[in-house]
């Protein structure tokens, strides 16, 4: 029985777990040697073109970014045919101009703050070493095309942005957001990396959709609220659904060039 293909996946962060605007779906489950993806993915049609959804926290939301088998889920998609993903990801605002809930950030580079997860496929004995170019970690051409959606839809977006990707599941201590402002971040969030080197040992183009749901710790008098950055994620899904939709229906959707 032949795998069924895609091109394009998704990849959705909290707030997004599910995609009820896939016609035709059906679940995919597969094996890789890395284990099995966060769970079943969700392969159906949006815009007229085949897209495959996964949740890496699982469905319902419940694996914690540190805990996620980041290898299983690149490498299912690739065995689905995926060449092109664009993730969504809730992060907090670093920037002074990126720290209102509800803006949007397409990242064009990333700062990596974890440890102890398994960042390659080149660890199976008998594997070729390979050292890939990280330079540019988000693939340009798909960027362009995502921020062409945003304009499209009249939205304000930052167009680049240092992405700072920390351990989790905590939230951040405010001394940490200060080295990370020293450090040249924007936002922070936790699930960045090791997916977008995955991609690129696989050759997939990748980008990111940021949704900010709360300034960093220390950045206001106030506390972090969770309850408020539910609130956000909420308000601002719809809008990244819109995104989306806009980026499959247009011309934008082309083959990214690596």
């Amino acid at each position: 029985m032949n795998q069924p293909q895609a091109d394009f996946a998704i990849i959705g962060g909290s707030g997004l777990n599910e995609l009820a605007t896939l016609e035709q779906s059906s679940f995919c489950e597969l094996t890789t040697p890395w284990g099995s993806p966060s769970g079943a993915m969700m392969l159906g049609i949006w815009q007229g073109k085949s897209v495959v959804f996964l949740a890496r926290h699982g469905r319902p939301h419940h694996i914690p970014p540190h805990a996620i088998n980041y290898r299983a889920n690149l490498f299912a998609l690739k065995q689905m045919g995926v060449r092109q993903i664009v993730a969504v990801n809730v992060v907090g605002g670093i920037h002074v101009s990126m720290r209102q809930p509800g803006q949007f950030v397409i990242p064009d580079q990333i700062i990596d703050y974890t440890y102890g997860r398994s960042n390659s496929f080149c660890d199976i004995e008998g594997e070729t070493v390979r050292h890939i170019d990280f330079s540019f970690p988000y693939n340009e051409s798909l960027r362009q095309r995502l921020l062409d959606a945003v304009k499209k839809l009249k939205l304000h977006c930052h167009p680049s942005g240092v992405y700072g990707c920390t351990q989790g599941p905590r939230l951040e201590t405010a001394a940490e957001i200060t080295r990370m402002q020293r450090d040249g971040c924007d936002i922070v969030g936790m699930t960045a990396m090791p997916e977008a080197c995955l991609a690129r040992e696989l050759d997939i183009a990748y980008a990111s959709l940021c949704l900010v749901v709360n300034p960093a710790a220390g950045l206001t008098q106030n506390i972090i609220s969770l309850a408020e950055i539910e609130h956000h994620m909420q308000q601002g899904m719809g809008t990244i659904k819109e995104i989306l939709s806009t980026f499959l229906s247009d011309a934008v959707y082309a083959r990214a060039r690596e």
